[in-house]
């Protein structure tokens, strides 16, 4: 029997439904290829054992009336199923949704051929000179469906047509895509050397342990709420349940819970208290520590920590961990899509960054929020102290001691003579000490952390254009659409070592920024940037699901913007959000800009988040809607135009943009296929514009693109973002594979076409009103010293 044949008998595989002529069963599963097979695949007797299994329909989610059980974005597909009849129906009909284009086997012979295609599913008459093809037994359908564009879907079934029966919900497939696309340094992980490194550079401990490794997983229903009795398997934290590194790759759905377990070794200390860390869980887990909750999080992107110390006990401890995420909804979750396709990328489940405990004293140092004021040379830092003690900050230039100050929880300004300061072409650190000291000056509690002097500004030039400044000097702000997906991790970089080579080879490349797209990376990743001297331009991530439930209609640019409408509780989850990433980054002085909104994804009220954005952090820029509908905040208007750059200046109505940096956002996503380092190389994989011919066209078209940059640049464009630095699933506009193995242009060779976007600076009118201008970002020392609560600024909303 053959493969398809078997496949059949598997009861979880159809469904039968009686009626008064005969049982009519409706089998959902095929197997199918994407590449055009050899002559002879329509016969019953063809082996199709090298084909893939999916369950039907094929197709993407948006098309109409779709019952997706598999997702096919390729132009074609070739399917074949058996089913058995027990008696040929009087009346035989396909039931069936084609779009586009449908050829319609039966035992080898075509009954059908549509053209076009449907929203929904209808009966397809087969002819009375055509039914001889159906026999009792067992018969073999096969279909061939080709599409242009638009959405896509097929699924066939052979029905009565005198009582179509309903067909059976899909059944759901729990398997991503699984590529063969590895990087080198996905190559080298084991559960040993998985991100080993000190996860919370600003503010570092000596007495730690590292979480990562193995830990037991399972599945269950989402309802339920008792610790599994059975484990499913390991997984290799912190790579998520989906990708290739954790071990795993298992879709997570709505209806479901993931649950891990791993047990540590622990001395109770009624002087210590244990704190237990999780760099980033997508997206709501309640942890448990020997049986005991221990505190609960919402958000997937972001750090937290819940003192442990109350559950623990000598000797080893159980950690569990719960996590629900229903990805999509209102949840804010970026790129990530229940079905992966186009822009839109495999979802991420689970615990997807380091976990880590630390061991303090019962009084400690919580947190510290350092700022820095290039024009008087200095640095202030407030420590956030747990229970009570003096704290002494001591600044080194290296191993050299600079400055010192004693304090307690109010900000403590320390001058720096002949400062150092902070730019790309010289990223300066200032190394800091803090420590915790109780009366007698013994030590509570030391961690270290560090300061790049430096202050964010804008300026008018001599022809009345806004531009960024930086140390009071204007800087042309130039880098890449950076999204952080690998092959092997997803959002997880495979190691340290891999998310350093990104920055590293951009920064040869000729780069000065980083537009990090809708992604919080690890905390380290910002420190690399910080002392390789890249910029950062860092957006939130977005939510919501498309124009019905979160996004407003893309008004672009134009004077009548729109805004979405957010539930309340929707809006406050954003908000928090919004205010714990600033939180945890704001110390590093490669940010240069927050990005609230990402063009209309998830837009809603605009000019309240700008304001907020603005209050909450006046030291920096706001681009409050890069590409999105423009509305009167923050300091940036933003385009986005593929492939190549434009402004739409004749929108400038009024003096509208008067006021703001002008910036292309995004432009270029020029495609360029590399054999062997595709993603999927069966699906459409697509750039901007039709697909160069060769890599001569596809250089040409990039140096084109830098050219038009320019030119921009001197009618007052302040900043460029190229699309994008890898390619990304099924996208293929990168400067680099996916996989980090093929460069399409050289570094080199990029470096050099970049230099003409630093040439001929832009003259400001005067340094006194450069000086004017950067005088918002010094706003926020005096912010600082006052010491406002986060939560003061997300309550109004």
């Amino acid at each position: 029997m053959l493969p398809l044949a078997r496949s059949f008998f598997i009861a979880a595989c159809m469904t039968i439904l009686s009626t008064e002529c005969y049982a009519q069963v409706i089998v959902d599963t095929w197997r199918y290829t994407l590449r055009k097979p050899v002559d002879g695949w329509r016969a019953p007797g063809f082996d199709d054992a090298e084909w893939t299994e999916g369950n039907g329909g094929f197709g993407t989610s948006d098309t109409p009336g779709a019952r997706v059980g598999t997702t096919w974005s390729t132009n074609s597909i070739w399917m074949r199923k058996s089913f058995t009849l027990d008696s040929v129906p009087a009346n035989p009909v396909l039931w069936m949704h084609h779009d586009e284009d449908a050829e319609v086997f039966i035992n080898g012979k075509m009954v059908a051929n549509v053209k076009g295609f449907t929203n929904k599913y209808e009966a397809v008459p087969i002819a009375a000179d055509k039914r001889s093809a159906l026999k009792v037994g067992d018969n073999v359908m096969a279909v061939h469906c080709s599409q242009t564009n638009g959405g896509q879907f097929i699924d066939v079934h052979l029905v009565d047509g005198d009582k179509v029966p309903e067909l059976p919900k899909v059944k759901r497939s729990t398997k991503p895509f699984q590529s063969e696309l590895v990087t080198q340094w996905g190559e080298k992980v084991t559960a040993e050397n998985a991100w080993t490194e000190y996860p919370r550079p600003q503010m570092q401990r000596d007495n730690w342990m590292n979480l990562n490794g193995h830990w037991d997983y399972s599945i269950t229903p989402i309802a339920q709420t008792e610790t599994p009795t059975q484990w499913k398997g390991k997984i290799l934290v912190p790579y998520c349940l989906e990708s290739k590194l954790g071990g795993v790759q298992y879709l997570l759905d709505g209806s479901e819970a993931l649950w891990y377990r791993r047990s540590f070794k622990s001395i109770a200390s009624p002087a210590k208290r244990i704190l237990l860390n999780f760099e980033a869980v997508d997206y709501r887990c309640e942890v448990f520590v020997n049986g005991k909750s221990v505190g609960a999080h919402v958000g997937g992107n972001t750090p937290f920590s819940f003192d442990i110390t109350g559950a623990i006990h000598d000797g080893d401890n159980e950690l569990i961990v719960r996590v629900e995420d229903a990805t999509e909804d209102w949840q804010l979750r970026g790129k990530q899509v229940i079905n992966a396709r186009g822009i839109w990328y495999t979802q991420v489940s689970g615990i997807w960054q380091t976990v880590w405990l630390e061991e303090v004293s019962s009084s400690h140092l919580n947190d510290l929020k350092i700022s820095t004021d290039a024009s008087n040379e200095t640095i202030t830092v407030r420590p956030i102290v747990e229970g009570g003690g003096q704290v002494r900050i001591v600044v080194k230039d290296g191993e050299t001691v600079i400055a010192q100050a004693t304090g307690t929880n109010d900000a403590v300004t320390l001058k720096v003579a002949n400062a150092k300061l902070w730019s790309p072409a010289s990223p300066h650190l200032y190394n800091i000490e803090v420590g915790l000291l109780d009366a007698s000056g013994s030590v509570l509690d030391q961690v270290k952390s560090y300061a790049g002097i430096r202050t964010v500004g804008k300026v008018k030039d001599a022809d009345g254009h806004w531009r960024f400044t930086l140390n009071g000097q204007v800087v042309f702000h130039w880098g890449p659409l950076d999204q952080g997906w690998w092959p092997d991790g997803l959002l997880t970089p495979p190691s340290d070592e891999a998310m350093l080579f990104d920055i590293e080879w951009l920064k040869s490349a000729g780069f000065n920024m980083i537009r990090k797209h809708i992604k919080v990376e690890p905390r380290r990743y910002y420190y690399h940037c910080d002392r390789l001297g890249m910029m950062v331009w860092q957006d939130q991530v977005s939510g919501g699901t498309g124009r019905n439930q979160g996004w407003p209609e893309w008004t672009r640019l134009t004077p009548e913007p729109v805004d979405a409408k957010w539930p309340p509780e929707q809006h406050i989850q954003f908000m928090s959000e919004l205010e714990a990433m600033i939180d945890s980054l704001e110390n590093h002085p490669s940010i240069m800009c927050w990005v609230p909104f990402n063009e209309a994804w998830g837009q809603h009220q605009t000019v309240e988040v700008g304001q907020w954005t603005s209050k909450r952090d006046p030291s920096r820029l706001v681009n409050i809607a890069s590409g999105g509908n423009f509305w009167p905040a923050g300091d940036i208007v933003d385009e986005h135009r593929y492939p190549h750059p434009g402004f739409p200046f004749e929108l400038d109505i009024n003096g509208r943009f008067d006021n703001f940096i002008k910036v292309m956002g995004e432009f270029g996503g020029h495609g360029f296929p590399v054999k062997d380092h595709l993603w999927d190389a069966n699906r459409r994989n697509w750039g901007y514009g039709d697909i160069p011919k060769t890599e001569a066209e596809y250089k040409e078209r990039y140096v084109t693109s830098i050219n038009m940059l320019n030119e921009l640049r001197g009618k007052g464009i302040a900043a460029g973002v190229y699309t994008q630095t890898t390619d990304v699933e099924g996208e293929i506009n990168g400067l680099m594979t996916y996989d980090r193995k093929v460069f399409k242009i050289p570094a080199q060779e990029l470096a050099k076409l970049h230099e003409k976007l630093f040439q001929n600076a832009p003259k400001v009118e005067s340094a006194a009103k450069a000086g004017k201008a950067d005088q918002f970002s010094r706003e926020a020392f005096e912010q600082i010293k006052s010491g406002p609560t986060s939560i003061s600024y997300i309550s109004k909303y």
